[in-house]
């Protein structure tokens, strides 16, 4: 062999060892990579696919009235309920490996650096969904090498810790198809206003044309270039066995129709009850159930009084008044809220004047107090002289001398039927003294007050301040026969999958003995029954032209608050009305209010039902009483109402012209002497008047 020959041996040797060992270390350094990728992704473990999503709220008849997101619609769909037709073609178009590579087409990488090479830009695109998803979820859009390292690290972890599916149900449900649909199920409700399970072919392909180039591939904007992609892609499907060419045509030729409209943003209703929705569901679910949204809120809104309550509101209010407003509607039964208005204007003030308020009662607390003496033996007979009183409490040192509306006084005796219908303030004060300065307190609690009332004198007129859906929902005990419940604005909530989280149960406990709250609910009823008149009329008198049922009621005056709370065996409903900065009311119109819209509200939320009457227990007795005596009626008095009473606490003796009855169990008083003219006496602080 000559030298020649050796040397040319050689370096054959040398190029086959250099390139044996390249091959080596090329091989040992990719496995290096492939391992140090693979532990990687196995130690940093799987990365949250969590997004945010819409979560739709629904009235007490699962109708859709509203929905909140972090500005981004979207309504997560398993594939099982996203049509195939929609799976293939994205497939089809997007990437048409992805049940074959790893998170990465590098044939389809090679193929578009060449095209960017020949045609100088960047011309072709060779992102997976594995990588497009990994974008969507973590990175920015940004063109850099960081932010394609970030992706190239994000899609080994989605691959390596996920299945295909889950990674294409993930993207699918996060990406962008303009018109802040985000997901397919938002774009499907958008673009054609059906689910995204009942797309055709033809709208299936094209909506997945949309992804690549959302403004410029808009079927609202760009009609004609979202076609031309949309026949890309059915060819595409062709070629891939998807469909027929015949199928394909077909498609082709099918008429579109774009809706253009998101399906849940005309619904918005009741934007204070939503808020209170939210409220109610941070304390039961918590923030983090909520943060993510793709929730299905189940609430107990009936649209039809929230619609009435709102008219009703429109009519009676003046325009031009800046008189404030907090109304809600309830279900004795359930404690449900079926309507609420928290104020005149949502956008100028989202402030929940039904919710949040604390305003004085004035003499809506009056029947909690009353019940109370019902339970201490009071009986809707039991009387007390109605005069100008001065009451003395903290030890003697301080002196309060109430007064009542017009500062009119019977100067007579009174029954606590007549009491509770003409509001006289004399006789509350009486029995809150007579009771302990300690019971109103504690009856408010266990009627689910959770303010605290004070134990002076001008307590009982309703001086201490309320939350004013406690106390309209307090009223629910005299509806349902003694049962406290609480207000309720959620019945159920699931995930978008259909797990339930969250459901009501039914804690209503009896808190007053149901006969006791059947005595006061049919006192509350005078307040529409002239047969009490006395010194004033009743107090609901000038309602009687529009009621046409029965009702239990209480108003309540103060100088800043005009209430008006009652309610039938199968609703409640209360308002209050007043200024936000606490002005006193002075104009009639303003005071009028609360009375119209109540009697209003409650007519034509019950209109076209079966009329209502509040039935006896057991445990009570019905009598002819004379209101004025508080004895049986007779021939000789000329009143005469039906009362009814505990067994064996109603009267026995008929009146008679001649009977003079003493006041049984009347506190100790100091009678102040009458002045000889009303507009002589001396107003007190804190007096409290009632219509």
């Amino acid at each position: 062999m000559g030298r020649l020959e050796r040397r040319k041996k050689r370096k054959w040797v040398r190029v086959l060892r250099y390139s044996l060992l390249s091959t080596v270390v090329f091989v040992g350094l990719w496995s290096v990579l492939a391992v140090g990728l693979y532990f990687y992704a196995k130690t940093t473990g799987p990365p949250s696919v969590a997004v945010s999503q819409s979560t739709l709220i629904y009235s007490i008849d699962d109708e859709p009235i509203g929905e909140r997101h972090t500005g981004e619609k979207r309504y997560w769909k398993s594939l099982d309920n996203i049509a195939p037709d929609l799976i293939n073609a994205t497939l089809a178009i997007e990437d048409r490996k992805f049940y074959d590579h790893s998170g990465f087409d590098f044939k389809r990488i090679a193929g578009a650096v060449i095209a960017d090479v020949k045609a100088l830009s960047k011309v072709q695109g060779a992102s997976t969904i594995s990588q497009q998803y990994a974008r969507n979820l973590y990175l920015t859009h940004d063109k850099t090498w960081n932010r394609k390292l970030n992706e190239a690290l994000y899609t080994v972890r989605l691959e390596w810790n996920y299945d295909k599916e889950t990674i294409l149900e993930g993207y699918l449900n996060t990406i962008y198809y303009g018109h802040s649909s985000y997901g397919i199920e938002a774009a499907s409700q958008y673009y054609f206003g059906v689910p995204a399970s009942d797309l055709t072919l033809a709208q299936s392909a094209l909506l997945a044309g949309i992804p690549k180039s959302p403004s410029g591939y808009s079927p609202v904007n760009y009609f004609d270039n979202a076609k031309e992609r949309q026949e890309l892609i059915l060819s595409a499907m062709v070629t891939n066995g998807d469909i027929s060419q015949e199928t394909a045509d077909e498609a082709k030729a099918e008429n579109l129709e774009i809706t253009a409209q998101h399906p849940y943003t005309a619904t918005e209703v009741a934007p204070f009850f939503q808020d209170a929705v939210w409220a109610e569901l941070e304390e039961k679910i918590g923030l983090d159930h909520l943060k993510y949204g793709g929730l299905k809120i189940y609430t107990t809104l009936d649209l039809e009084k929230q619609q009435i309550a709102e008219k009703v509101m429109e009519e009676v209010v003046p325009e031009d008044s800046e008189i404030e407003v907090g109304f809600t509607a309830l279900d004795p039964e359930t404690g449900y809220v079926e309507a609420l208005i928290g104020g005149r204007d949502y956008d100028a003030s989202p402030f929940n004047r039904t919710t949040q308020a604390v305003r004085q009662p004035g003499s809506t607390l009056k029947p909690l107090l009353y019940t109370a003496a019902l339970e201490h033996g009071f009986t809707p007979a039991t009387t007390m002289r109605s005069e100008p009183t001065t009451f003395t409490y903290d030890n003697g040192n301080s002196e309060y001398s109430p007064q009542n509306f017009n500062r009119k006084f019977a100067n007579d005796t009174i029954t606590l039927a007549q009491a509770i219908a003409i509001s006289d303030n004399i006789y509350a004060v009486k029995t809150h003294q007579f009771l302990g300065e300690n019971t109103l307190s504690e009856i408010g609690h266990r009627f689910g007050l959770s303010t605290e009332i004070d134990n002076q004198p001008a307590a009982a007129l309703g001086t201490s301040e309320v939350v004013p859906l406690e106390l309209i929902n307090s009223y629910n005990l005299f509806a349902n026969g003694g049962k406290r419940t609480e207000p309720v604005f959620v019945r159920r909530v699931e995930t978008a999958d259909g797990t339930v989280i969250y459901e009501h149960k039914d804690e209503s406990q009896e808190v007053v003995d149901s006969n006791v709250a059947f005595v006061m609910t049919h006192m509350l009823t005078g307040t529409f029954d002239p047969a009490l008149n006395d010194y004033s009329t009743v107090t609901g008198i000038t309602l009687l032209d529009e009621k046409s049922r029965e009702y239990g009621a209480k108003s309540g005056t103060t100088d800043t608050d005009q209430w008006m709370i009652g309610f039938s065996p199968s609703l409640t409903a209360g308002i209050w009305t007043g200024y936000d900065d606490s002005r006193e009311l002075t104009l009639s119109e303003d005071k009028a209010i609360a009375k119209s819209v109540w009697i209003r509200f409650m007519e034509r939320a019950l209109e076209g039902t079966e009329e209502e009457w509040f039935v006896p227990p057991d445990g009570v007795v019905a009598v002819d009483m004379d209101p004025n005596s508080g004895l049986l009626s007779s021939d000789q008095c000329e009143g005469m109402r039906t009362a009814y009473f505990l067994n064996d606490t109603e009267p026995i003796d008929a009146c008679s012209n001649e009977d003079e009855i003493d006041p049984p169990g009347e506190p100790v008083m100091t009678p102040i002497e009458e002045p000889e003219a009303p507009e002589e006496i001396e107003e007190a602080d804190g007096d409290w008047l009632e219509n």
